[in-house]
């Protein structure tokens, strides 16, 4: 039996889920919950977007599920999502882009994943006016040595894993000598240890031009923060959106939260219309890493069936199924 943490989270966060537990319990896996609070909701309950005792769970147990979190305006934090993966040193976000069956999209041949710097660049927080009247601002990268050399190699070490062995390095070191010279250079001489994955480099702007060209010749990227940030939502798009995506925070010391990567779409809350996929493939990332593998995979095919079907879908997949009655067919299937 392994404890996890579990945050419903803000908006459709509750629904989305609910129906993922339901799934997950259905494999059979031996998941004892403990729910916590974070977001928005729980910051109007106790005054804080994120409560000691919510830390402390994810510290005892290492593992968290959690929904969609909205980030209080005006105050606190800049995102709870940041101070998340802050305080748990949370260093590479993982993101898998698959073609789903039935899912149409331009292509039919995307099978890659993003792994990106979760820490460090132009999102380490520092930021500041450079004048009186605040016309103009400034915003500083940080790009270390020992972050890169982890990041980097736990890239190296999914590719390793999978089929094609293949890891590309996005960068824009033609410009930012420094910053992502060193990123760069940090790949090349890690590169080494890996002799049979074929490691190539990238500029950014060319592999978003590549990316929505030919995906297919992508399997691992590994970049930093802020080129992550937006080529991860690139290669969702290429899959089905966001509301497909599931990802995954892996830090060290164990430590790891499974998310879904849209927000708390706060205009269909409460209405049960909620597409559960990106939370419940992100419930799949979390059994595999727990050691459920065969439970992950059942659970997978579960969905994989379900939307080749094709006659149960929620409004955003193009079909008038509910979240529940959508998760009902999943649990048919599985």
């Amino acid at each position: 039996m392994k404890k996890v943490t579990l945050i419903r989270g803000d908006g459709i966060g509750p629904e989305i889920v609910a129906a993922t537990v339901r799934a997950i319990e259905a494999t059979g896996a031996g998941i004892e919950w403990e729910e916590r609070e974070a977001g928005l909701a729980c910051a109007e309950r106790h005054g804080t977007p994120l409560p000691d005792e919510t830390l402390a769970s994810i510290r005892e147990h290492k593992v968290c599920l959690k929904g969609p979190l909205t980030t209080p305006v005006g105050k606190g934090y800049r995102s709870i999502n940041v101070a998340l993966r802050a305080e748990f040193d949370l260093f590479a976000n993982v993101r898998p882009a698959q073609n789903l069956p039935g899912v149409d999209t331009p292509f039919q041949d995307v099978d890659l994943i993003v792994v990106r710097e979760n820490t460090e660049g132009l999102y380490s927080g520092l930021e500041a006016w450079l004048d009186r009247e605040q016309n103009i601002a400034e915003s500083r990268a940080i790009v270390t040595r020992a972050g890169s050399e982890r990041i980097i190699r736990r890239a190296f070490e999914i590719a390793n894993a999978r089929p094609r062995r293949r890891l590309h390095l996005v960068h824009k070191a033609n410009i930012l000598k420094t910053t992502s010279g060193l990123f760069l250079e940090v790949g090349r001489e890690i590169a080494n240890d890996f002799p049979d994955v074929d490691f190539r480099d990238v500029i950014v702007d060319a592999c978003c031009m590549r990316l929505v060209r030919n995906p297919s010749e992508f399997d691992v990227i590994v970049t930093t923060n802020l080129f992550g940030d937006i080529l991860s939502d690139l290669t969702a798009g290429l899959v089905g959106g966001l509301g497909v995506a599931a990802g995954a925070n892996l830090g060290s010391e164990g430590f790891a939260l499974f998310e879904a990567v849209h927000g708390s779409a706060p205009d269909i809350a409460g209405k049960g219309i909620a597409n559960p996929l990106a939370v419940m493939l992100a419930g799949v990332l979390m059994l595999g890493h727990l050691g459920y593998a065969g439970e992950a995979a059942q659970l997978e095919a579960a969905v994989h069936r379900t939307l080749a079907d094709g006659k149960v879908r929620t409004p955003d997949l193009g079909g008038d199924a509910t979240t529940r009655t959508f998760t009902d067919a999943i649990l048919t299937n599985l």
